[in-house]
């Protein structure tokens, strides 16, 4: 109770709480950490392409060089017509560009131009659970955010409890959980949290109130999610 009054003289003062929860077992902090890693720009690393992603290439102005949809095998190898197969797994978007052009150019192609597609991402997956019309593991595209992930899980059910969402997250071995609303989010509260490979979502059932219980009753005052770090 201690906490719980705490949090909400936080929030009504518009802060950020910054303090453990009453079992001295997590420790709430400003933002939820992305497991990706970053550039010297400060942009996120690229996409990286692996099994049974699907890409389109087009070659300009050679349709005989041009594939509409490719599959890379489970050994991170794909077929493309002239250019030949390819080690796809592990490259970038602009990466394989780069390899179909130096191919193309050792088969005589004068200064070919190259565009490769990502139609299908299956390599990297995260987890929707609780109440979604299809609870299981769902394609994760570049990009992707909270919202977006829930839509490829069918959207929640009429029992969800929209003000429950949580997304459970591990970086470099720190476990940590985000409790957000989906209303607040939907009315511009704050932005719709981006979501990545190995995330586990679960969509207003038990667990978001069990972990979140000293915090749950002072959701409707809060107009930024709540995020924690599990100590180790």
């Amino acid at each position: 109770m201690v906490l719980s009054a705490a949090m909400m003289a936080v929030a009504a003062c518009g802060g950020k709480p910054a303090v453990g929860n009453a079992g001295g077992t997590m420790t709430v902090i400003d933002s939820l950490p992305e497991p990706v890693a970053r550039l010297e720009s400060g942009q996120s690393a690229p996409f990286k392409l692996g099994a049974d992603d699907v890409v389109a290439v087009r070659v300009f102005g050679s349709p005989d060089a041009s594939i509409e949809s490719v599959r890379i095998d489970k050994s991170g190898r794909l077929s493309v017509p002239v250019a030949g197969v390819i080690n796809a797994g592990g490259l970038s978007i602009e990466e394989l560009e780069a390899q179909i052009v130096a191919r193309l150019r050792a088969n005589y192609f004068r200064n070919p131009q190259v565009s490769v597609s990502l139609l299908e991402v299956e390599s990297a997956k995260l987890t929707v659970d609780g109440q979604v019309g299809k609870p299981g593991l769902h394609p994760v595209v570049p990009n992707m955010t909270l919202i977006q992930a829930i839509a490829t899980a069918e959207g929640t059910t009429e029992n969800a409890r929209l003000s429950e969402v949580v997304i459970f997250r591990t970086v470099n071995d720190q476990k940590y959980a985000a409790l957000y609303n989906l209303q607040a989010i939907r009315r511009g509260n704050y932005a719709d949290p981006a979501v990545f490979a190995n995330d586990t979502i679960v969509v207003g059932d038990s667990s978001a109130r069990r972990l979140f219980r000293d915090f749950i009753q002072i959701i409707p005052l809060l107009t930024t999610p709540i995020i924690v770090a599990f100590q180790k």
